[in-house]
């Protein structure tokens, strides 16, 4: 009963910072260009994600007519629960209870989120939706490898696949190869779809990609799926590659969050869309070749 509630919890409270990174996210992008953002919803808009998820929740529900319904109403729900489900590998001094393999456990999940994206393309009948569905598709699972193997190399590193245990080692790996980090931010970038590398929402072909039929509070599941594997994202870089004792310092643990998630907000605000050729060339002739030089090398290193 107490772990559930404290799922429960959980669930809540990264809903209600996923709302507020949408006011972040909209102030940064502001700034960046000379503007206030949201103002008139409240002292300094505060209440403007509130007022925006009455509003989409409100909205009348529409279906496509000729969409799979089933699947249509599952994909946002999946790849909602996805993103939340995720939260629970976060490391904390209040945990009772935590997976020795977490990082296997994040592997396993992350691997699902593009069910939720092919699903929601699929379903809706509409070949926008269908064809930025798979440009999403075979984006998430070519990033995915690369990001998984960078991963790997500090696991590997910390001799540990738990994230209590890598949130208390205290050793920075960012500092042992600097352009890994530069490669593992490039590839979260890419793998939740965000700017510059947002091909599956391209406007000028696609209307709006996988979630072009989608209105509403189901848009607005697909949404927060998104932005809760940037929040997760953020979290992850700062426990895999900025690893101090985390759980005796929380403030320095978010502020390092925050810095991560800032930055995925300023490349957004300063960098144009990229090239779909080359964003896959990228992938798999830069990362791929280079993120498995870095893993071989360090299983080498441990084996001396």
């Amino acid at each position: 009963m107490v772990y559930m509630v404290s799922s429960i919890l959980t669930c809540l409270c990264v809903l209600l910072a996923l709302a507020f990174f949408t006011l972040l996210e909209r102030k940064v992008l502001g700034y960046v260009q000379l503007r206030k953002g949201p103002t008139k919803v409240g002292i300094w808009g505060i209440v403007q994600p509130l007022a925006d998820a009455a509003k989409l929740f409100v909205k009348e529900k529409i279906m496509p007519y000729g969409s799979n319904q089933y699947m249509f109403l599952f994909a946002p729900f999946l790849s909602l629960i996805l993103g939340l489900s995720l939260w629970h590998l976060y490391p904390s001094s209040f945990s009772d209870k935590y997976v020795a393999w977490g990082l296997l456990l994040f592997f396993c999940i992350t691997s699902l989120n593009v069910y939720g994206t092919m699903l929601a393309g699929w379903a809706s009948n509409s070949k926008y939706a269908f064809l930025g569905a798979l440009r999403a598709s075979a984006q998430t699972i070519s990033y995915e490898v690369s990001l998984l193997l960078l991963l790997l190399f500090s696991a590997f590193l910390l001799c540990t696949c738990s994230w209590e245990e890598a949130s208390k080692m205290g050793f920075p790996i960012m500092f042992l190869l600097i352009p890994m980090l530069m490669v593992w931010f490039t590839s979260t970038v890419a793998e939740t779809n965000r700017a510059p590398f947002d091909f599956a929402e391209g406007e000028s072909e696609l209307v709006s990609g996988f979630n072009v039929e989608y209105g509403g509070g189901l848009f607005a599941m697909l949404f927060l799926a998104e932005y809760a594997s940037i929040l997760f994202m953020s979290m992850t870089t700062s426990v895999w590659f900025f690893s101090q004792n985390f759980l005796l310092s929380p403030l320095i643990f978010s502020a390092q969050i925050l810095m991560v998630v800032i930055l995925f907000l300023l490349v957004r605000g300063a960098y144009p869309r990229f090239r779909y050729d080359l964003l896959m060339m990228l992938c798999w002739k830069s990362f791929l070749p280079f993120s498995l030089c870095a893993l071989c090398m360090v299983s080498l290193m441990a084996n001396i």
